[in-house]
């Protein structure tokens, strides 16, 4: 069956199915022989017959094999769409379509090499040969659709592996921008609160001369005061004037204040970690889009 690309197992196969309807034919053709012995059994008993008597015989006859036949030809369709349905069952498990072409069934030269087969190769190979078990078709050859299929299937798995390992790979990235975004927000807080601290001392310190300085004012005005009223006058003008200084060192400090703060922010220390601050957001953002392009629904 070199003709018809069929492997060894192929043409076993078809061996056996030649085989199988050989015997369907076979025993067909024996029923067909005993109506017409039967015939001969029960009619053919006198030596002369009538032209009707002889039409009703072989019109009975007729009755009799084309019933023969026509089950026969009947119950040969239904084998072949069993085992079509055999063969396509098989297929769609490896995700295959057959096809058929019907015009291929009446190929004469075709029809032509199978009967040749059947009168040489397959006497020659007509022994014995039938399994115990009801036979299955046995699956694809490695070297075929199979092997096609576990290749993709293989390569498929390859790259969800890589996917996978990618995506791991921008999990860990950015858990790692997060640690360094929070560990920079924790330094960026604790320098600020080393620069407000050192603020309200420096302030607090000023605040404490200045009330200093007005008990003095009061007590050498209480003084004077009481020793000399003539000068009581000059004391509650140095008194006022003492107010107004403290009000101006007052907003002296504010704005001394205002000025520190707006120094700190110009420094180096604060404008690095304000940049860093800033580059971690941003690896955020295009972390968290790359990984809303491999995992969309998450």
């Amino acid at each position: 069956m070199a003709e018809f690309g069929f492997n060894e197992h192929h043409q076993n196969e078809v061996i056996n199915y030649m085989r199988f309807a050989r015997s369907k034919r076979i025993l067909r053709l024996k029923t067909i022989d005993s109506c017409f012995e039967e015939l001969k059994d029960s009619r053919l008993v006198d030596e002369t017959f009538t032209v009707d008597e002889v039409k009703e015989m072989l019109d009975g006859l007729q009755v009799v094999v084309r019933g023969e036949v026509e089950m026969e030809l009947i119950n040969t369709a239904h084998t072949n769409v069993l085992l079509l349905r055999q063969l396509f069952s098989q297929a769609e498990k490896f995700y295959l379509r057959l096809q058929s072409d019907i015009s291929e069934l009446e190929n004469r030269e075709l029809l032509e090499q199978v009967a040749e087969f059947e009168k040489t190769d397959f006497k020659t190979t007509d022994k014995i040969n039938q399994e115990t078990s009801k036979p299955k078709l046995a699956p694809l050859n490695e070297g075929g659709v199979s092997e096609l299929l576990n290749k993709e299937i293989s390569r498929l798995q390859e790259e969800n592996d890589k996917l996978k390992s990618r995506l791991r790979t921008l999990e860990s990235q950015a858990m790692s921008a997060l640690d360094e975004k929070t560990r920079a927000e924790r330094a960026l807080k604790d320098l600020q609160k080393v620069q407000g601290e050192q603020q309200v001392a420096a302030q607090s310190q000023e605040i404490s001369s200045l009330e200093d300085t007005v008990a003095a004012l009061r007590v050498d005005y209480e003084r004077s005061l009481s020793a000399n009223a003539v000068s009581q006058k000059d004391l509650q003008e140095n008194l006022i004037a003492s107010k107004h200084e403290l009000l101006r060192v007052q907003e002296q400090l504010s704005m001394a204040e205002k000025e520190l703060e707006k120094k700190f922010q110009q420094t180096a220390a604060y404008r690095n970690m304000k940049e860093i601050l800033t580059k971690k957001n941003e690896q955020i953002k295009d972390i968290r889009k790359r990984l809303q392009r491999y995992e969309p629904n998450e």
